[in-house]
């Protein structure tokens, strides 16, 4: 959920323009949305007195109330989204990540990684990636070998095992509670539909995408076992929405048949019932959505700090969360 690291980057998929942010305090920012993201819902239900900010802004002291790595497009695979540009891939952030830790030594462990890492086990991992592995990847042959390599189902065992590893890397530096979102139905979105010129969700994707999220919980299982002290859990998708939300299939903005495809046109006016509407663009939620999401996921998220795992006030001395 990018809140602004592709910004600075040589890439189609960069939204720092309006009619981006119409509905955000600050504006465009590099959401992809018209406000609110479901990273920044979860950060107000916990409490946090403003949006998580991304890492190629955050300095100082603000990293440590916690960083988003997020970059639009990107994906479980370096290749992913290459014919956009540049675009900072899971293991790149990752890498980035790790740069965060070596800041947070000095900040809060007197530069002690192990002192660091502690604090590290109580801070909650949010991570959503797949959806661009498809749309971005396997679903667009004109600029990619996978459909052509991989099965659907080999392509999601791939994805998986590649997947897996990264977050048996995040645990290596001291990740432990992870909330992982399934990828989404992205057969549904107005961008795939015109993709294959039909006017309903494309099952041919869907299904593909379901391969990958039956693998990807089987995964979450094992590794809830395999690993010591760590705790995965799934973020499922499939809500339940208001009958108001009634344009399921149609972009609340004009989007682009060109560069930056499927993104709303530059400086174009939206629609005016956005709350009415499920698609921002040809890929994204509108805001409303995003709420109803984010509230989901903070309450799937609830066993990390319902009990006394985690306190939801910092410590505006050292940083570090308190215990309950």
């Amino acid at each position: 959920m990018d809140n602004g690291n592709n910004n600075r980057l040589l890439t189609q998929a960069k939204v720092n323009f309006p009619p981006y942010g119409i509905d955000f305090p600050d504006g465009p920012t590099g959401r992809f949305s018209n406000g609110r993201n479901v990273a920044d819902v979860i950060a107000q239900l916990l409490g946090f007195d403003k949006s998580i900010p991304p890492f190629a802004t955050a300095k100082g002291r603000e990293i440590v109330s916690g960083v988003n790595y997020a970059s639009g497009a990107a994906g479980i695979r370096d290749e992913t989204a290459e014919h956009l540009g540049a675009r900072i891939s899971m293991d790149m952030q990752i890498k980035n990540h790790l740069i965060t830790i070596l800041r947070l030594s000095y900040l809060i462990g007197n530069g002690s990684l192990v002192e660091t890492k502690k604090y590290l086990n109580k801070c909650i991992y949010t991570v959503g990636m797949g959806n661009n592995d498809y749309i971005n990847n396997y679903f667009a042959p004109i600029y990619y070998k996978t459909s052509s390599i991989y099965t659907p189902e080999q392509y999601a065992e791939a994805l998986v095992e590649q997947y897996s590893r990264q977050l048996q890397n995040l645990y290596k530096i001291g990740a432990r509670l992870f909330g992982i979102f399934v990828a989404g139905h992205v057969g549904c979105t107005p961008g795939m539909m015109t993709e294959f010129g039909v006017n309903s969700c494309v099952d041919e994707v869907n299904s593909a995408v379901t391969l990958f999220n039956s693998r990807l919980n089987t995964t979450l299982n094992d590794l809830n076992d395999k690993l010591v002290d760590a705790k995965f859990i799934l973020i499922d998708g499939t809500l339940e929405y208001p009958n108001d939300i009634n344009v399921t299939d149609t972009p609340c903005c004009m989007v682009s048949s060109t560069r930056g495809k499927g993104q709303c046109v530059r400086n174009q006016v939206p629609c005016s019932n956005r709350q009415n509407h499920y698609f921002w663009d040809a890929f994204h939620p509108t805001e409303r959505i995003s709420v109803i999401a984010g509230t989901n996921a903070y309450e799937t998220l609830s066993l990390f700090y319902a009990s006394e795992a985690i306190a939801l006030s910092n410590d505006k001395e050292t940083g570090y969360v308190s215990d309950a």
